[in-house]
Formats: structure tokens, sequence, C-alpha cells
């Protein structure tokens, strides 16, 4: 296997030496980031998650900051989710589109002031989109990178092993909401949310120095509750239907194929850069949609590419992400599938790499 060589385009992140002395064994470039894939293996880190806790280096989430008076309306230009209502202490989910009403990135937003908002991305260079939106709209807003490295904890074990480190006050915190609590001195947003369905914890560390001391702290405090150091997981995330940018979805596709149209508030998101597309999209509707796909057979390999979905020599479809599910003793897999054969138990074919299995699609996803 061919291995990934440094260079300061690959950047480190403030938690990598706990990484490493944890056997990360792979990594993925995100953001420019190294963020791991992979400690023990899928389905030993997928069982681990599932019932205990772990700590993940997700600092290739980075911040983009908007601060002065029109960031309120700059981040309105990018969605077409109506912000208006939103209160400081809330985080949100938000579809960023562009004119055509293509998806550009989906990152949770943090209102952490009227004038001063993070937006927390996916893998694409979003910055740049923002900065062009920003000085072509002549607005009076500052548009950076601060150093902020996101840190995770997940698990059904997550609340306790955060309220050992941060107190009891953690516990309060309710889904997608943020706290400011404090560690060594220094003021942290908290927010309960994740990118697993296991519930947790996201820690937006500001500044890169109390990175280990905080990996260090929480490794510590978890022994008792057998913490591992973990990293988003394939087979978890496709069982919860978690979309990744880049792999399930693109700007060539809008938040309606994506099953994103419950974030789309198009007739009162006025300012939406996509607002008109969007608005024709939502009269007509979309004709293809992401899906849950199981697919037959033994275990399928890595799909690092599209896989077509097949009513006969028809093909009606792809496969973007697939893997075994321990769980549910299936393959599961996330599809996009044409709207004449997106009803629930349509039976298709997928071609894997493997060859033709049966596959079967599904309105629900697994967890």
């Amino acid at each position: 296997m061919a291995l990934i060589s440094p260079s300061r385009r690959l950047r480190r992140t403030p938690f990598s030496e706990g990484v490493e002395a944890a056997g990360v064994k792979a990594y993925t470039v995100y953001n420019h980031m190294l963020l791991p894939t992979v400690f023990r293996t899928p389905e030993e880190d997928y069982r681990h998650l599932k019932e205990a806790v772990q700590v993940w280096d997700v600092a290739c989430e980075r911040q983009v900051e908007l601060r002065g008076p029109d960031a309120a309306r700059l981040v309105q230009l990018m969605t077409p989710r109506d912000l208006r209502s939103m209160l400081p202490g809330q985080c949100r989910y938000m579809p960023v589109v562009d004119e055509t009403g293509g998806m550009l990135n989906d990152p949770v937003v943090l209102k952490l002031a009227d004038d001063r908002w993070w937006i927390s991305i996916a893998d694409s260079d979003l910055l740049l989109w923002i900065k062009a939106l920003a000085i072509g709209y002549r607005l009076d807003v500052l548009v950076d990178e601060p150093d902020v490295s996101p840190l995770a904890v997940q698990g059904p074990k997550a609340e306790d092993l955060m309220a050992s480190v941060f107190g009891d006050q953690v516990r309060d915190i309710r889904f997608f909401r943020y706290s400011w609590l404090d560690f060594m001195g220094r003021s942290l947003v908290i927010a309960r949310s994740g990118y697993s369905k296991q519930g947790g914890f996201e820690i937006y560390v500001e500044g890169s120095d109390i990175g280990m001391p905080l990996w260090n702290a929480l490794m510590e405090a978890g022994k008792s509750l057998d913490v591992h150091a973990g990293c988003p997981n394939l087979i978890e995330r496709i069982e919860s239907g978690l979309l990744s940018y880049g792999n399930d979805m693109t700007s060539e596709n809008t938040p309606h194929e994506c099953g994103l149209g419950k974030f789309c508030n198009t007739q009162t998101a006025i300012g939406c850069i996509g607002r008109d597309a969007l608005l024709r999209v939502a009269k007509e509707g979309p004709v293809k949609q992401i899906r849950a796909i199981s697919i037959d057979g033994d275990r399928v390999p890595s799909c690092d590419r599209h896989w077509p979905l097949r009513d006969g020599e028809k093909i009606v479809g792809r496969v973007s992400s697939a893997a075994w599910s321990p769980d549910f003793q299936t393959n599961v897999a996330i599809g996009m599938v044409r709207m004449t054969h997106w009803d629930q138990d349509t039976k298709l074919t997928v071609d894997t790499p493997e060859g033709p299995r049966p596959a079967t699609v599904h309105e629900e996803f697994w967890n």
C-alpha cells in the first residue's frame, strides 16, 4: 500500500502526537490536514464506539470565522436555511449552495454573537468562496481561519467522560447547543454534537497549545470508562445516514437531492444566492435522491468510486459509500437513486468491483 508523503501542504493537528501514540493505522486527507480513519480495525472501532467512548481528532473540520456588522448577512447569502431566529449558544446544520443551488459544503454553523460566527466546514475550500462573496457584495466583515481545532468525544459514555473533565454543567447542554466551559484557564466552546449517532460532544479548542493537555486529560479521566482514541467510523455513519461531502454529494447535487430539504426554508431565506434555483427545485421536486441501500452477499470491498445501480441494463443510480454491518448482518450503503426506482423494497443490481450483486432500496436508514 502506498504511503502519504508528508509536506507543509499536509498539516498535522494539535492532537497528532496523541493520535500517533494511540496507534493510528491509517489516515485520509481532509481540508489539507490528516484525519485518522482506523485505529484497530473498522469493525473493532465500530463496536467500541457503540459501547464505550472515544476521543476523535477532527481538527480537520476547519472553522471559517466571520466578524463584523455584515456577518449575519454573509451567512444567509450562503444557505437556503433561514437563520434569522438563531441565537448565540445555538448550532445549526447548514447546507451551503452556489448560485445554481448546487451543494458546496454542509457545515455546522455556530452563532457566537450577532457579529461573530464560526462555520465548521466539511472537506472543501469554502473559505475562498466566502471571501469572494464578502468582497463581491462589499460587505463589512472580516473572513479568516482562526486557530480553532475541534476534538470530538463520542459514544454512550461520552457525557460521563466530559463531566469528569469539565464538571456536571456539561450535562445541561442540549442537542445542537453549546456552552463556554473552562479548561486550564481557557474558555472553550463545547457543543452537544458530532459525526455519529451514538451521542457526544465537540470541543472547539481555541489555541493549539492546549491541544495535547486536553487530549491527555480526557484519556486519563476516561480510563475507567474504557476510553480509546477513535475516528469517524464508515460503518456507523452509513447505518446512520450521515452523508460525506465529496463522496455522497457534490456541487452537482441540490440539498433536495441529498435528502436535506428539511433544512431549506427557501421561501423565507431571503438573500440566499441560490434561492431562485432552489425555488424551482422545491416546486418541481427532485428527480433523484439519496436512499439507503442494502447489498446481498459477503462483505463488499472498499467503495473508492461510484458503483452503478441497474434495473436490468438501465442505470438508475449509483452507490457512493458501502460497508459490511456486523449489527445488521448485511452490506449497508448510501446511494443516489432516480425517482422511478427509489420506493421502499425496490430490487436492483449494483455493479461492485467483484461483480454484480442484488441490492434493495430502503426509505429509512438503519440507526
